[in-house]
């Protein structure tokens, strides 16, 4: 009969599935950033029908963009992204920051946050390590990157984790304490990174700012420079920190599945 509770709640369903598999396909042409329909398909694994039926309606609005027989993302979602980030006004305050921190420094800079259990890449400046670890917006990696460590080590208490090896409560306290977080070549060979904390107006932590160097560089001098660069972002935020502090939270809790691995 229409218009019954199980008609509702099927319609309902079948409306996830569709936007599901819209973004299954999204991420697929971000991942392949430029791919033709069959290699869609494989990389999205949906059917080819579905992904044809699809892309034929994410041109007509934007989200998608079409090369001949290739696709690549659109500049409707581009413009849409842009509008995205973890606090008020966060890339306003930091960008003047990191451009000084870049200049002085030649680092490859870049401000990150915890979302989904990795670490989120949120503004970038090309630096000295751009050959082999390229910051760009929308990039993710590990939670164990420096800045990942970070943000974990200094989340709020009721945050819930699943059980630690007791190594990690030492780094993360030896975090704490000093404020910053170290990765010596421990995710990429060539790449030394130090963060530090981006703090809201109460002082809770709302992203990370790292700098990437090659392993040559003095990290105690950089460490005051990206303490320095931190505090200067901190200062730029607006006093909204109810909001961000529940951002925060939501991204370190999508940490459990990696930690449990």
């Amino acid at each position: 009969m229409a218009g019954c509770p199980y008609e509702k709640s099927h319609e309902g369903t079948r409306g996830r599935g569709v936007l599901e598999g819209a973004f299954a396909l999204l991420e697929a042409i971000e991942r392949t950033e430029e791919a033709g329909l069959t290699a869609l398909t494989a990389e999205s694994g949906l059917p080819k029908t579905t992904v044809h039926r699809l892309l034929e309606q994410m041109v007509d609005l934007g989200v998608v963009e079409q090369r001949g027989t290739r696709y690549r993302m659109g500049p409707r979602v581009f413009r849409l992204g842009q509008g995205w980030q973890p606090h008020p006004r966060l890339r306003v305050a930091a960008h003047a920051p990191m451009r000084r921190l870049a200049e002085m420094t030649d680092a490859t800079v870049g401000v990150c946050v915890l979302r989904e259990g990795r670490t989120l890449a949120v503004h970038g400046v090309p630096g000295m390590v751009d050959h082999l670890a390229p910051l760009r917006p929308g990039a993710t990696w590990s939670w164990s990157t420096a800045a990942g460590r970070l943000l974990v080590a200094t989340a709020p208490p009721a945050i819930p984790f699943d059980p630690l090896p007791a190594s990690w409560r030492r780094e993360a306290a030896a975090i704490r304490d000093s404020r910053l977080a170290l990765d010596r070549e421990e995710l990429m060979p060539g790449v030394h990174c130090v963060a530090a904390p981006v703090t809201a107006p109460d002082g809770t932590v709302v992203a990370a700012l790292c700098a990437m160097v090659d392993p040559a560089y003095d990290l105690r001098h950089l460490g005051h420079a990206v303490t320095l660069a931190g505090r200067a972002v901190s200062a730029g935020l607006p006093r909204t920190a109810r909001r961000a502090r529940g951002s925060a939270a939501r991204g370190v809790t999508g940490t459990r599945s990696l930690q449990r691995a």
